[in-house]
């Protein structure tokens, strides 16, 4: 049986964009997006849209609206994010069965590893963002948790046979180890969960001139506020150590960071694993994954995560990173 997004063709996107009134010049150009479907779309005269075209079943309207409604909010309060344009007051639209929306396009680079400027700068972004999220919860997006990004992802690949039959009691052994450890650091660290971007890495940032724009909020959702900031940092301790420090100063220009939250990066990693290597298994039925990942199959990757587990429990032994 064919997955739902091999319908979806250069005409269908030409037609959705032009159904809302936009002209285009007939150039689709597919985006580098595994999750949805994302396309830049010349328009006769004027720069081009990007549309995303949501994967069918991931999102109920609510949720997706929910995020829309989230990116105009920040937007609104002069926070540098790409929201999905309106019309007739609308954002979330559908084309022969998908939904979708229309995005300006805006361009960049991905901040420089460890740039203590852009580490500052990002803390005041992410400091602002948080200043606002924080004043309501969302109703309809997921909440980041260890049964979420952990139990239930390991469950799916225990269940769906991904995992080699050499290497599969090593690595459900290490994965059920290091989840009692998550379950237990996550009951003894309290904070109180706000909306967060969720997925705040450097692909999903865009640098140019002296800004700092924000892009995907697909996978925002509830959570510790040092979700968005953890995955800012590289390098040996003390290099994360200095970054931190630059992150939470400009953060802190905005909104308060709770530093009681800092114990929890490394199992946010963790979970961080886990998921992912879930995220790919259940999309192994979309043809462009196993195109994409073809790593995914064979005994060495599964090799790789094991050790990563491995070295993620022995993290969590480690005095957790902490502001000077």
């Amino acid at each position: 049986m064919s997955h739902p997004f091999s319908s979806l063709t250069p005409d269908l996107v030409l037609d959705a964009v032009e159904n809302l009134g936009h002209l285009s010049d007939a150039r689709v150009l597919a985006l580098n997006s595994y999750e949805n479907r994302v396309y830049q779309v010349g328009i006769e005269g004027k720069a081009p849209l990007i549309a995303k075209f949501y994967r069918p079943d991931r999102w109920s309207d609510a949720a997706i609206l929910e995020e829309h409604a989230f990116s105009h909010e920040l937007a609104e309060h002069e926070i540098p994010v790409v929201a999905p344009l309106r019309h007739d007051g609308e954002t979330l639209f559908e084309q022969a069965g998908f939904r979708f929306a229309l995005f300006e396009r805006r361009g960049g680079r991905a901040p420089e590893p460890g740039n203590p400027d852009q580490l500052y700068r990002l803390g005041q972004l992410l400091g602002r963002l948080h200043a606002i999220a924080a004043s309501r919860p969302f109703v309809h997006r997921e909440t980041l948790s260890v049964q979420s990004f952990g139990h239930a992802a390991l469950a799916f690949l225990l269940d769906g046979g991904f995992i080699p039959a050499a290497l599969l009691p090593a690595y459900e052994s290490v994965a059920r180890d290091l989840l009692k450890r998550l379950d237990k650091l996550f009951a003894r660290i309290h904070y109180t969960p706000i909306r967060l971007h969720g997925d705040c890495h450097p692909g999903n940032l865009l640098c140019r001139d002296d800004s700092i724009h924000m892009v995907d909020l697909d996978d925002c959702r509830m959570g510790p506020a040092v979700q968005d900031l953890w995955m800012m940092l590289a390098g040996e301790r003390q290099e994360r150590l200095g970054q931190l420090a630059e992150l939470v100063d400009g953060y802190q220009e905005f909104h308060d960071f709770d530093a009681r939250e800092l114990p929890l990066i490394e199992g946010l990693r963790a979970l961080r694993l886990l998921h992912h290597s879930a995220w790919i298994a259940r999309r192994w039925d979309d043809p462009a994954f196993p195109l994409a990942f073809p790593w995914f199959a064979g005994e060495r990757y599964w090799g790789e995560q094991i050790l990563a587990l491995r070295e993620q429990l022995a993290a969590l032994d480690e005095e957790p990173l902490r502001l000077f």
